[in-house]
Parts: structure tokens; sequence; C-alpha cells
């Protein structure tokens, strides 16, 4: 192989790619998107928050109202006997947004009926509030009509709250906080951005086979240059190509994100990120089966907790190990993907007629890709331990295990198998790609394939 030829179609094909107009557009609106969707949920909570509603109150029951306290999203006005017909005929004129209706208390349920009436529906927050309320004074009143004494505090000592506190113990003996809602997103994350680059990039190497195979370019490139010169030249170029625009989207992002903060002031986000409703939406998210991750941290004195406790929890990862098996996974799964991708692009002279060819390569993709979505639930188990070790599929699976720790052993094996996959595959591809390339006016089959594939 001619490293010279090799390095002029490299060249060629990066530049190319980075020219058009698609990935400059790509390249510099994917960080605005990236850094919006680091800045947005909390501004989106701190700015979603309900204006002070004027809720009027006819308590028929007289146990509620004593509940109702006004709060920063609702102000209660006590209405007496007022009919509730003739006031919600028209709630403006009697300066309300909203009439709240309790019914008298039932002596055999002691329990009552509430109606809210508004012309807007309720927001969210605003409901549950003031459901809580009438629930509350309920509670209360069975309590004082059980006639048993002390039955509040009974009921308070019978409560229990424990709090499970979740470490992780090094090799040096260190504990560390462990979240496994942390884990389980950064899992997802790392498996979807996989699957996702190699998906589109080897993708992209086909086109272009196919691109220049249709419009006869082909021919006069392998006039003067190899086939396998150019199938690996172009792989090459693309990986370059792949490996720009994701350098340039953690710099402009950064570079946003720091201009941001500069702007709206550190403190200010800092705030909105520890505000309580910023923290309960990201523990929701980062949490599976609804479960808060303050019910899994302990709440001792000097322990961090909601925001702070996701924030310790990122900062005990092996970002270095996580970064370094990013790389190195990227890189030879894109390169083995490309190799098998390119080779059908060879053999096809659109990209219709590729997908027959297509099935038997995305398949194993795509299984990887559902293995890592549910890889945090059991990173240990057999399924998931070998989807990491089979080569089609470690590039994706393996990186979802990661972030719940995983042997350098076992990365190593897995990095190994991929290369060693790799070869055995390109050189494949490399035979198909040197025949199919010059193939034209028929539909290629797999035992086309498999008759290039054994063609000296």
């Amino acid at each position: 192989m001619n490293i010279r030829k090799l390095g002029i179609i490299i060249s060629r094909e990066y530049l190319n790619k980075v020219k058009k107009k698609s990935f400059l557009l790509i390249t510099f609106l994917a960080p605005l998107f990236f850094a919006a969707m680091c800045l947005l949920p909390s501004l989106i909570m701190f700015g979603a928050k309900e204006d002070t509603k004027t809720v009027g109150v006819v308590d028929r029951s007289g146990i509620v109202l004593p509940y109702l306290e006004d709060n920063d999203v609702t102000h209660y006005v006590d209405l007496g006997d007022a009919s509730v017909d003739s006031l919600k005929a028209d709630l403006k004129a009697a300066g309300l947004d909203i009439l709240l209706s309790v019914s008298e208390l039932d002596p055999e349920t002691l329990s009552v009926k509430a109606e809210c009436f508004s012309e807007k529906p309720l927001g969210m927050d605003t409901g549950s509030m003031i459901e809580n309320r009438i629930n509350d004074a309920v509670e209360a009143c069975r309590i004082e009509k059980s006639g048993i004494a002390n039955l509040e505090e009974i009921m308070a000592g019978v409560k229990s709250n424990v709090k499970l506190r979740s470490y992780t113990i090094d090799e040096s003996g260190k504990e560390s906080i462990s979240e496994s809602g942390i884990y389980m997103v950064l899992s997802m994350i790392l498996g979807m951005a996989i699957y996702m680059f190699i998906a589109l990039f080897s993708g992209m190497v086909m086109s272009s086979v196919i691109e220049e195979k249709s419009s006869r370019v082909v021919e006069v490139l392998v006039s003067s240059v190899k086939a396998t010169e150019l199938m690996f030249g172009k792989i090459i170029g693309v990986a370059l190509v792949a490996l720009t625009q994701f350098l340039l989207w953690i710099l402009l992002t950064g570079t946003i994100l720091g201009v941001a903060m500069g702007i709206m002031g550190k403190d200010k986000i800092m705030d909105m990120m520890h505000d309580d409703a910023t923290t309960e939406m990201v523990q929701q998210m980062a949490t599976p089966e609804g479960v808060h991750m303050g019910d899994t941290l302990a709440v001792a004195a000097g322990e961090p907790t909601g925001m702070d406790a996701i924030v310790s929890t990122i900062g005990n990862l092996n970002i270095p190990q996580i970064g370094i098996a990013f790389l190195f996974f990227f890189v030879f799964g894109y390169l083995l993907y490309a190799s098998l991708f390119a080779a059908i692009g060879s053999a096809v002279e659109n990209e219709g007629d590729s997908s027959q060819l297509q099935l038997p390569v995305t398949i194993p993709l795509i299984l990887g890709f559902f293995v890592a979505l549910y890889a945090f639930k059991a990173p240990e188990s057999s399924l998931v331990f070998w989807a990491s070790m089979f080569p089609f599929t470690s590039p994706i699976v393996m990186l979802a295990r990661i972030p719940f720790g995983v042997a350098n052993w076992e990365i190593i094996l897995s990095i190994g198998l991929l290369v060693a996959t790799f070869v055995v595959c390109a050189w494949a591809s490399a035979k198909i790609y040197k025949v199919g390339i010059l193939m034209y006016g028929k539909k290629s089959t797999f035992k086309d394939l498999w008759k290039w594939l054994k063609m000296k």
C-alpha cells in the first residue's frame, strides 16, 4: 500500500467533507443545542413557577381553612358562607383566580368533598398543594375524633424513615458516595452517543462509496490508486472528519457554557441548580423506578445531599478511564462497521439497493444499542457481559458498563477482540470492495459477495 497515495486520498476525503455546508451547519449548531440542554432545564424550572393565585375558600366543614396557609403560589381568602353558584359565575368580578368549595364534614366517613372552579386549568403544583392541605386537615380531624390519647405522636413514632447510605470502596479502602441513578444516566448517554456516531459516520462512508460509484468517478480514481487504498483512505478520512467534529463540539460547547455563565453570573446559575424544583427534576430523571435520590443518600451532618450529592457522585467517576475507553471503542468500532459498510456500498449502485445487504450488519448494532439501554439494571449479568465482549456489540455495551466499574482486563480483552475482528473484516471488505466497485448493471446478492471474497 502506497502511503503517499493513501495520504492524498485521506486528505481529499477529509477536505471534501469538512467543506460541505451540512458539516459546517451541524458542527456549529450542535454545540448550541448541547449547551441549551445543559442550561435550559434549570432556566425553565426557575422561570416556570406559577404566579400567585388568589383562592377564595368556602369551607362548610370548618376543618380545612386553618390548614390553608399562604405561600408563593397561593393566597387564600375566607369567603365565609358565600354562595358558590353566584361566585363561580364571575370569578374576575369577585377578584378570584380559583374558587375552592369544601362540603360539610361527613359524620360517618369523617371526610369532605372538595371542588375547585377556575377559568383556566389548575397548574400541577397548585392543584397538588391544595389537595395535600385538604388531606392533612381530614387526617388531623380523624385523629382528633378517634378518642385515642396522643394518637398523633404514636403514629409519628411508628413511621419509619430509614435512609440507605450507598458507598463504593476502592482498592485503597477509600469510601465515596455511589448513586446508581447518575451511573444509569451516564451509561445511557455513552451507549446512545457511540451508537449514533458509529451509525452516522459508517453510513457516511457507504454513501460516499455509492456516490462515487454511481457517478463513475471511481473508475478514474482506481486507474491511479489501488482499490484497497481508496477504501482505507475513505474510511480514515471520514474518521478524521468525525474526530474533528467531535472535538469542535466539545470545545464550542464549553466556550458557549463559559460565556453563558459569564453573562448570567456563575452564582445565579448555581442558585438555580440548587433550587429545590430543579433538584427534584434532576433526581426524577436520574433515578429509576421513581426512587428519589434523597431516599438513597444519608442526610447526616456534613454529608452532601440533593444537587451536591449528584456533583459528588460525578466527581467520583473514573473520568480518564471513561475518556480513553470511549476513544478506543469509538475509533475501532467505527473502523469495523465502516469497513463493512464500504464493502456494501461497493456492491450496489444506489442506496435503495443496499437495504438487504445492510440488514446483517445493522442487526448487531441495534441489538447492542438495546442491550446498552438496559445495562444499568444488571451490568454484571451474563447477557450484558458477553455483549460487552462480542466485537459487533462491545463498542456500545462496554461503554454502558464502564460507569458501574469494570476491571481493566475486561476492557483490554474487549478492545483486543474488537481490533482482531476489525483486521479480519477489513481484509474481507477490501477483497469485496476491489471487485464490487467496478461491477455495474446487476443487483448484487450475498452469493456474489461470497464469490468476490474467494477470488484471488
